[in-house]
């Protein structure tokens, strides 16, 4: 680590002579730096999903920078749903096996209640196979045509009613050994099972979304008469560095259920 202990201070020190020499500086705030290391330290596991971090003082120290610098910095990963403050315990790397985060990139819910209020949804998991990627699927997720990913199909039921049908894509290699059976047998969210065995952690999503009718295989799956519009959303989710490490397609039945996203 004493490589990312010093590139604070050749950025600062590159920054400073630039600056001196009459140069537009080109740096970013010393927060975003600090908040970039941070990041470092999250993508090569020296935190892991639900450890506590350094607190801000010994970060300071880390980095020799004031308190107040690094407060900043956490204050930006804790709204981007990185950390977790935790009054008077520290600040902790965000899990998707906490209870606030398992709903987070579930956007479908019921027309009464909320995502929360249906409890756990049911999971169906129809297959998990390995193939290799075409044109579409590679450059979703920044392969080449051919590697080889993993493709999982599975249906949510809500009340014992199936509501999401969704087939996922994964590289292979970072999901080496993940099967239809270990799917099947865990019982937590998906993206949990993906942290604590995988290393891979789903930061961030970007969304497409629109209307299709379903095919014959669909309707079967969803219990559906054919000839019922459904919402189909196609997810890219993103681990640390903006790394694509899942693209999934869902088809949503919104008979009883409706999207809902928050806009800020």
């Amino acid at each position: 680590m004493s490589a990312v202990f010093s590139k604070i201070d050749d950025t600062l020190a590159s920054s400073v002579d630039s600056f001196a020499a009459g140069a537009t500086p080109a740096f970013s705030p010393l927060y975003q730096q600090i908040k970039g290391l941070i990041l470092q330290s999250l993508h090569h596991g020296e935190w892991k999903p639900g450890e506590a971090i350094p607190s801000e003082m010994d970060l300071a120290a880390r980095f020799k920078v004031s308190q107040g610098t690094v407060r900043k910095a956490i204050d930006e990963l804790a709204a981007e749903n990185l950390v977790v403050r935790r009054q008077g315990k520290g600040t902790y790397v965000a899990t998707h096996a906490e209870q606030q985060m398992q709903y987070r990139f579930l956007k479908l819910v019921p027309d009464k209640g909320d995502a929360t209020s249906e409890g756990p949804a049911h999971r169906q998991i129809v297959d998990c196979k390995r193939q290799r990627a075409n044109a579409e699927t590679a450059r979703a997720l920044e392969l080449h045509t051919g590697d080889a990913v993993l493709q999982a199909r599975r249906v949510l039921s809500f009340a014992g009613v199936p509501t999401i049908l969704e087939d996922l894509w994964l590289p292979a290699a970072p999901f080496k050994g993940l099967t239809a059976e270990r799917l099947r047998d865990y019982h937590g969210p998906m993206y949990a099972l993906f942290e604590a065995e995988f290393s891979v952690r789903m930061v961030r999503a970007s969304e497409k979304i629109r209307a299709l009718m379903p095919d014959a295989e669909q309707c079967e799956l969803l219990q559906l008469d054919q000839g019922m519009p459904l919402l189909s959303v196609e997810r890219v989710a993103y681990t640390y560095n903006d790394k694509p490490m899942e693209l999934r397609r869902g088809l949503y039945r919104t008979d009883t259920h409706h999207y809902r996203n928050e806009l800020n």
